[in-house]
């Protein structure tokens, strides 16, 4: 039985990992690298033979777990795939966009081998794809009979969680976890027995979280940054992602509206945000959606969607303009508008979510009010940032000590650190190391197989 890590890189992003149980052979995630383009954003899947992948499992639609699923597809006809429904619905969308990117990527990176895969491959993946649902047992191989079982994740809706048996050993893959309630998605439902080899994130690992921290004050301290924004005039852009960020930034503002902690404010989303906002609707009373029946684009107040085709809405003074990309990247609705945003010191930029270093958010987020930052990559051109910037914790990965919890619970022997940088792997390791003295805790360098 081995673990093989096919990520191509030490860092988050291409996640994709290969169990040989026996002679059953499972893929679990198939993710591109965002940092990274062409063959280089993708798993090693060159290391693989083709057709001799029996299943494929996928924990959530990020493209950072799913982006490379139609090329793994491609080359494991055979495989069957599996993932929960909400995954099936989101990531068929988000695959698609995908493509509209890559294409205008082959252009302006001058990047050949764009698109990986076209919109008539990711239909017939599609197709392809099966859907179970927690608590629905299932399993693969005839020789050697492996048994999977998925769990509620509760980093996005429909992420999942899963316990893999085969031959007496058990494994356990957290993908993305948390364990909290967010104001979409209800928390993880993991189970604590006993397992042979877990398989856990490590994302936020480089930091402690306030131990006063809770979301709801959290939610409060940003509720009083749009009060103040609007007060002296000006407007919020609030930098989301289309698909999990952004839904639960609409719930989180219905709820400080709700509450009267801010006055109702007209809201502007746009492009792939609505599409995916669309997808979260038709499951309104889905057993893992907080705020059951609430449809967020009937439901919602003055809530603006931009219009098809155009690349940014109007600005207003008085508004929250929840765009994506998250991290502001270049040619996003984000970015073109943070140039209005920036202008001004009645304005704010609020953050609510990761933004790479390297990132304009990041890049904004480091250099604050009164900083410089070039928006654009290779640009001698920098724009003064007038307006403030502020950080807010609403992460949908779990804390590093409830992680560190989880795994002690589980008792594992072997523990397998994924999913982050080396600053946040490495404090893992020492903990875990510190807490779990009889297991074996590994971080597995790209391609490395570890024997279980």
């Amino acid at each position: 039985m081995r673990f093989t890590n096919l990520a191509a890189h030490p860092d988050i992003g291409a996640n994709s990992y290969l169990l040989e149980l026996g002679e059953t052979l499972l893929v679990l995630d198939a993710g591109t690298h965002p940092k990274h383009s062409g063959r280089d954003t993708l798993p090693l899947y060159e290391d693989l033979p083709r057709d001799v992948i029996d299943a494929i499992l996928v924990s959530h639609p990020h493209l950072d777990h799913i982006g490379a699923l139609p090329v793994l597809m491609r080359e494991q006809s055979e495989a069957a795939v599996v993932m929960s429904e909400l995954t099936r619905e989101h990531g068929s969308v988000l695959l698609h966009n995908s493509v509209n990117v890559m294409k205008a990527q082959r252009e302006e990176l001058n990047e050949p081998l764009y698109p990986l895969y076209t919109h008539g491959q990711v239909d017939a993946c599609v197709r392809r794809w099966m859907t179970r649902e927690p608590g629905e047992r299932f399993s693969f191989g005839d020789r050697d009979r492996v048994s999977v079982e998925f769990f509620r994740a509760g980093h996005v809706l429909g992420a999942v969680g899963m316990r893999i048996e085969a031959n007496g050993h058990r494994i356990f893959y957290t993908g993305d976890v948390h364990f909290e309630d967010q104001t979409v998605t209800k928390g993880a439902a993991f189970p604590t027995d006993p397992v042979d080899t877990l398989i856990i994130e490590t994302t936020r690992g480089d930091h402690e979280r306030d131990p006063a921290y809770t979301r709801e004050r959290e939610k409060r301290r940003f509720a009083e940054s749009i009060v103040a924004t609007i007060e002296r005039g000006g407007s919020v852009l609030v930098p989301v992602f289309a698909f999990g960020k952004t839904q639960e930034l609409l719930f989180m503002l219905k709820e400080i509206f709700d509450e009267g902690l801010a006055p109702h404010l007209p809201v502007h989303i746009g492009g792939l945000s609505t599409k995916m906002t669309e997808v979260t609707d038709r499951f309104a009373d889905h057993p893992d959606r907080l705020h059951p029946g609430y449809r967020l684009l009937d439901d919602f107040p003055d809530l603006r969607r931009l219009a098809r085709g155009r690349k940014e809405p109007d600005f207003h003074p008085g508004a929250i303009y929840a765009l994506s990309s998250g991290m502001m990247s270049e040619h996003t609705v984000s970015h073109r508008f943070a140039r209005r945003i920036l202008a001004s010191e009645q304005n704010a930029i609020l953050f609510v979510g990761y933004a790479d270093d390297e990132a304009p958010g990041g890049r904004i987020l480091a250099a604050g009010q009164g900083g410089r930052v070039a928006l654009s990559s290779g640009s001698d051109h920098e724009s003064e940032i007038r307006c403030a910037v502020e950080r807010f914790d609403f992460s949908g990965h779990a804390p590093r000590e409830q992680l560190v919890d989880y795994a002690v619970a589980c008792s594992p022997k072997t523990v397998i650190l994924v999913h982050g940088d080396e600053a946040a792997r490495g404090w893992f390791l020492e903990e875990l190391g510190r807490k779990l003295p009889d297991a074996r805790v590994v971080i597995p360098a790209p391609g490395q197989a570890i024997d279980l």
